[in-house]
């Protein structure tokens, strides 16, 4: 198998269809996108194929073409998670979200101290321009599946942290539909306090766990 010509045409796919690097806006450095590692592995996958099912006389052609064509099906889904991620960064930023990225997958972390009050599930007024924000992100990337989900400390009985994580889900799912997000796009669901990210043994720890989180997928 011809490694420099596989190598090659990987190297030129990804150039091709990406910069390859991206800047994070919160710290300013440059590192590898998603778009750029997923291009890589289609390239890399479409090369060897191309060599396999060629002639000898057509195989560095069908590797260069193999190559391209992996490179631009690896880096579809990425490119679209990578602009939506860019454009949620630049929205939300300063916001108190946290926008989290996670392979192709996008997680928005809101804090339940900026986004309701202490044992509620009608979101602050002051959160509504932070929603609207996101909810004109997600009009835009139609593609994406949302997926809402509450979550609590542990202090309280079960019954009720339950039934209050599923109503936050619900007022922020609802919202985004009331912004023009696809109601078919958007599922909410509340974990009450099962899947804590910090401990529940101080307040800062509580804090965290008391959450609603955003899960974006490509539905393509």
């Amino acid at each position: 198998m011809n490694r420099p010509i596989i190598l090659s045409a990987m190297l030129l796919s990804v150039g091709a269809i990406t910069g390859c690097t991206t800047v994070d806006p919160y710290t300013g450095e440059q590192q590898a996108s998603n778009t750029a590692k997923g291009a890589g592995i289609g390239a890399v996958t479409g090369a060897i194929i191309g060599a396999a099912t060629a002639g000898k006389k057509d195989r560095d052609k069908s590797i260069i073409t193999g190559a391209l064509a992996g490179a631009a099906v690896g880096g579809g889904v990425g490119y679209y998670m990578d602009r939506q991620e860019a454009k949620l960064r630049a929205e939300l930023q300063g916001s108190g979200v946290q926008v989290r990225r996670e392979g192709d997958t996008i997680h928005l972390v809101m804090p339940g101290n900026i986004t309701f009050a202490t044992s509620r599930y009608d979101i602050k007024s002051e959160f509504y321009s932070v929603l609207d924000s996101v909810s004109k992100v997600l009009a835009e990337f139609k593609k994406t599946s949302i997926s809402v989900s509450g979550h609590t400390d542990s202090t309280g009985s079960l019954e009720f942290n339950q039934t209050l994580s599923e109503q936050r889900a619900e007022s922020v799912g609802a919202y985004l539909i009331q912004r023009q997000v696809a109601s078919g796009r958007v599922d909410t669901t509340g974990y009450g306090p099962r899947y804590p990210v910090a401990s529940n043994a101080n307040a800062s720890g509580r804090q965290q766990n008391r959450r609603v989180e955003l899960k974006l997928e490509a539905t393509e």
